[in-house]
């Protein structure tokens, strides 16, 4: 129906023998019709990171489900991950999507902003305060609103926590898709030009999550 999400998501590089890493998105259907989208990353590779993952992303759909809104549902995150053996950073993006008044309320923790894209522009939407999970215990992680249009495309991704990493110029590169976006009649045509974009260069274990609004 009118306002619904249309979804696609991967991971970069696309390569099936990528090592494990502390990246993921998820894309959720909670009880109230709301749609919930998250993406994030943990410090480190392999299996430590991987099974922090797999916890933090338990926490979220848990906490969603009873309606927990983003910002007071990265508070709980924080506080989850002070308090594991083994201290971890991470970043995290939450939105909540309500289809029926196109509204998206959302929280970040150190995490790139999401990018919207409409009318063939795009841009980086305007960031609630956040700091980084497991950085400051007792953080508090503020909630922004927007309200989205018929045929817009909301683009989610990690790029690594690494030092001098060419974030900047990756979501550059993905603002010039615009154009492509616009064109595309489903949220798998814009993951593809997303992929031919930046997967072939030497990614450091990403995730594109892309939500397209239907007319």
């Amino acid at each position: 129906g009118p306002g619904t999400l249309d979804l696609a998501a991967t991971h970069l590089p696309p390569s099936a023998h990528a090592r494990i890493g502390g990246d993921w998105y998820d894309a959720l259907e909670l009880p109230d019709g709301t749609t919930l989208l998250g993406a994030g990353e943990l410090t480190g590779h392999g299996v430590g990171a991987a099974s922090g993952m797999a916890m933090l992303l338990g926490a979220v759909r848990g906490m969603a489900m009873t309606g927990t809104a983003p910002g007071p549902l990265l508070t709980c995150l924080n506080r989850l991950l002070d308090t594991t053996a083994q201290p971890a950073l991470g970043s995290a993006v939450c939105l909540r999507y309500r289809p029926g008044t196109r509204s998206l309320l959302w929280a970040q923790a150190g995490h790139p902003a999401p990018l919207l894209f409409r009318g063939g522009t795009g841009r980086a939407l305007d960031a609630p305060d956040g700091v980084l999970l497991g950085a400051t215990p007792g953080a508090s992680y503020g909630q922004a609103e927007v309200t989205l249009e018929a045929g817009d495309v909301l683009l989610l991704h990690t790029d690594g926590l690494v030092p001098g990493h060419a974030g900047a110029t990756a979501v550059h590169r993905l603002l010039g898709l615009a154009p492509r976006f616009a064109a595309a009649r489903t949220a798998q045509e814009c993951v593809r030009a997303v992929v031919e974009e930046l997967g072939e260069r030497e990614c450091d274990d990403a995730c594109v999550l892309v939500a397209r609004v239907a007319p």
